[in-house]
């Protein structure tokens, strides 16, 4: 027979509820401050800041530092995202998602500083009791409640029954009898998986190839490429930023994102085969995707409403009750 699920400790059930509710509030600080970074006031504070020791020993101007900030509240924004969907992902007892979640309380701890520390030093702090006890033995399927160390106990040994007579005739099986029920590895994989991974396939495939198209044109005409970005941003070079330089990061970051969409595809491939941390790790690239893809509509780039679409869709395929139950089927 098999032994119940044990409970859910209330340790993790406030920590799971801490790092959604701490992470949408990330979230929304995050925005908050983007939209805020092109105000007088930023600039201000930012040229006070750059003014003086420690910021005047930095050797990077305004624009710059504006730049890094956007950069960093994109990461934490998707941090956060991925931080609130492993957090409901903790209290269905995914061990997965919760060494997933301890991975990203990191970044998400330093890049949150943006929006002031305190909320995201709060959604790591909630992250951490997840490896505390009793929320160790509840991952671990061992029950933690007053009643273990009677479930402990031995039972009493049921009676034997007695052994067939050699001579008894053997009675044929019972007709319309009920049938077993199939197997929990028997149960066949919901249509949300394949959607999930075409959805993946395709909006990446096309990023890739887009990205692609978009380094050779580089390639071919750099001039082009070069002075928009110096029309637009002038103090480049009296920061001492050569054009190729630009070049050169241009470069890298199309090829990040390019083995990012290659990385996203196998994930696809792994999850229509019903690998688990597969599963949650395409979670939290598809809601990095998404962090990303609204911060950049934020800055005009409205294109990428269509990847922002298909990355919560996917987000969305992934976490239904019947998709969870057949990843865990083996369990």
């Amino acid at each position: 027979m098999n032994q119940p699920a044990p409970t859910r400790p209330r340790q993790v059930t406030l920590a799971g509820w801490l790092i959604m509710i701490g992470s949408l509030i990330v979230v929304a600080m995050v925005f908050d401050r983007v939209g805020a970074l092109h105000t007088l006031e930023t600039r201000e504070s930012v040229e006070k800041f750059l003014a003086e020791p420690p910021g005047s020993d930095l050797g990077v101007g305004v624009d710059g530092i504006i730049t890094l900030l956007r950069i960093t509240s994109m990461v934490a924004a998707g941090c956060a995202t991925a931080a609130a969907i492993l957090g409901y992902q903790v209290l269905r007892r995914s061990r997965s998602a919760r060494l997933a979640l301890t991975v990203i309380a990191v970044p998400l701890f330093l890049t949150g500083m943006v929006t002031g520390g305190f909320v995201s030093s709060v959604v790591a702090a909630a992250a951490l009791m997840l490896w505390l006890q009793p929320s160790r033995d509840w991952f671990q399927g061992r029950s933690t409640g007053p009643g273990t160390a009677r479930a402990a106990t031995p039972r009493a040994q049921a009676p034997v029954a007695p052994a067939a007579s050699p001579y008894a005739v053997a009675q044929p099986p019972a007709v319309g009898g009920p049938t077993p029920a199939p197997a929990a590895t028997d149960l066949p994989r919901p249509t949300s998986v394949m959607r999930a991974s075409m959805l993946t396939w395709i909006f990446s495939g096309l990023t890739a190839v887009g990205l692609l198209i978009t380094a050779a044109v580089i390639a071919v005409s750099p001039d082009t490429v070069l002075d928009d970005v110096h029309r637009r941003t002038p103090e480049l070079e009296e920061q001492g930023i050569s054009d190729d330089l630009l070049l050169a990061v241009t470069f890298v970051m199309i090829a990040a994102f390019v083995l990012w969409c290659v990385a996203a595809s196998v994930l696809a491939a792994l999850v229509l085969r019903g690998v688990d941390w597969a599963r949650i790790v395409l979670i939290i690239s598809a809601a990095i995707a998404a962090a990303v893809s609204l911060v950049a509509l934020l800055a005009g780039a409205f294109l990428l409403v269509l990847l922002l679409t298909a990355s919560v869709a996917t987000i969305l395929l992934l976490v239904r009750p019947d998709t969870a139950a057949w990843f865990h089927r083996t369990r």
